[in-house]
């Protein structure tokens, strides 16, 4: 049996109970408090010389104090630091737990267990951010999943301070590539963003089985794809696909916030519509974040159309570079737009094997003078005229969405009909309040913000958030 080892003369380590790395976790007795803890013991770099050894146990030790700023009920709870025999030891809460990484050598798990996993991490990770705190090293092994059910997230910052980026461009940490945003793989510094791109490839390698990435024997060639952003794409992860597709994005400031994600992730728990202007049908009727009730809206709809059609027609010369109109009056224009008046698609926005425009749709209106006009004149469009829907959205939305013709159309024939209002204006991105109305009944609504683009005269949705 293991010789039990007491630490500041308060700890007495019991046993191991996991370690790696960078170091040993074990089960300690605290006798102060009369507790069990967790006590991991952090190994420093082997042969980088005294100056570099004290280097990273001064970053442990502050990385271990910035970490204690954060108290959540899905994160390990860290009760302090000390310095003792010449290494950092971090005190944390104890939970009798299995990783996330061990689970999964059993096999990958189902989608709505992951929806519930992912919930739970990312309310833990949604507060650090807000407290300032990135984790950096988000990853399965760090994922706790405990005998009650109950997920948290483990070790904030730690990667970062014992050099674990570093140490695995020299070869010497196998795995953690596997989870690294692009930009970090690149050796930027890591941020919210990273901590969003890596909660995605630990959920990703829950439902898939494998990491995003894919596999490597040489940990150089897997931080060559990490750096390129080169990702298989998802076959298992269903409705989480969209998402998932979101949170991977190559591009830090295309991906959702930790905040967003977890909205996300609660509303497809609960069956709802997720915010997503535009994605692959769910396999059940889902009602929320992005919806909302109009009752008039069908009665009006004709005489709503006709309206919009002789302001845009009296606008039709007016300059697309002046200056947007107040929130006032873009509230009181979105009304007018909720019948489809856009134009068809052009051969090239839709696939071949779309069946042309009906004749109903085929009178072109004049360009929107506004963006916020040609955002609720799109949503006018939904669902009587999917093809020129689907035409006003860019090349760049349909390629980083993975959006197809078919897609799209399955998706809005779940609605009714769809209102824009309360539009407000920036240059060319609007923020609207959206309200959905399904097709078997039931209304949401949600505020959304949108960017978009001129093509040929016309605006075109660019990127939702």
């Amino acid at each position: 049996m293991e010789e039990i080892r007491r630490l500041a003369d308060r700890f007495d380590l019991i046993e191991p109970v996991g370690g790696g790395s960078m170091g040993t976790v074990w089960r300690a007795r605290d006798e102060n408090l009369e507790r069990t803890v967790a006590v991991k013991e952090l190994l420093l770099p082997h042969g980088a010389g005294e100056e570099k050894a004290d280097e990273a146990k001064n970053r442990a030790l502050r990385e271990a104090r910035i970490a204690a700023r954060l108290v959540h009920p899905h994160a390990i709870t860290v009760f302090g630091v000390i310095d003792e025999q010449d290494r950092p030891w971090i005190i944390m809460e104890y939970l009798p737990s299995t990783s996330l990484a061990e689970k999964l050598r059993e096999g990958p798990m189902e989608v709505d267990d992951v929806i519930r996993l992912g919930i739970q991490l990312c309310s833990a990770l949604a507060a650090a951010h807000r407290a300032g705190i990135v984790h950096r090293d988000i990853k399965p092994g760090n994922v706790l999943l405990g005998d009650d059910d109950t997920v948290k997230i483990t070790d904030f910052g730690i990667s970062r301070a014992m050099g674990d980026v570093q140490l695995t461009a020299t070869g010497e940490i196998s795995g953690t590539p596997a989870f690294l945003a692009p930009e970090v793989a690149r050796g930027e510094d890591a941020t919210s963003a990273s901590d969003v791109f890596s909660l995605g490839a630990t959920l990703y390698t829950a439902l898939e089985g494998g990491t995003p990435y894919g596999t490597a024997e040489n940990p150089i060639a897997l931080l060559y794809r990490a750096s390129s952003g080169e990702i298989t794409p998802p076959t298992r992860s269903g409705i989480l696909t969209p998402l998932l597709n979101r949170l991977l994005d190559v591009r830090p400031d295309s991906r959702p916030t930790m905040s967003e994600t977890e909205r996300e992730l609660r509303a497809l728990a609960a069956g709802e519509p997720t915010t997503l202007v535009a994605e692959e049908p769910p396999p059940k009727a889902r009602k929320g974040m992005l919806i909302g009730v109009l009752a008039v809206f069908l009665v009006l709809a004709a005489a709503a159309a006709a309206a919009v059609v002789a302001v845009l027609n009296r606008d039709d010369d007016a300059s697309t570079g002046q200056a947007p109109p107040p929130a006032s009056q873009s509230q009181s224009a979105a009304p007018t737009t909720s019948e489809p008046v856009a134009p068809p698609p052009s051969p090239s926005s839709v696939p071949p094997s779309t069946p042309p425009p009906s004749s109903s749709s085929s009178a072109a209106p004049p360009p929107a003078q506004t963006p916020g006009q040609a955002l609720a004149a799109y949503y006018s469009l939904i669902p009587g005229n999917l093809q020129a829907g689907f035409a006003t959205l860019s090349d760049n939305f349909k390629q980083t969405r993975n959006q197809s013709f078919e897609r799209y159309s399955n998706y809005w024939r779940q609605y009714s009909s769809v209102t824009v209002s309360n539009v407000t204006e920036s240059g060319t991105t609007v923020t609207a309040t959206l309200t959905y109305v399904k097709a078997s009944g039931g209304t949401t609504t949600g505020r959304e913000t949108f960017v978009l683009v001129q093509k040929d005269g016309r605006y075109l949705i660019d990127s939702q958030h």
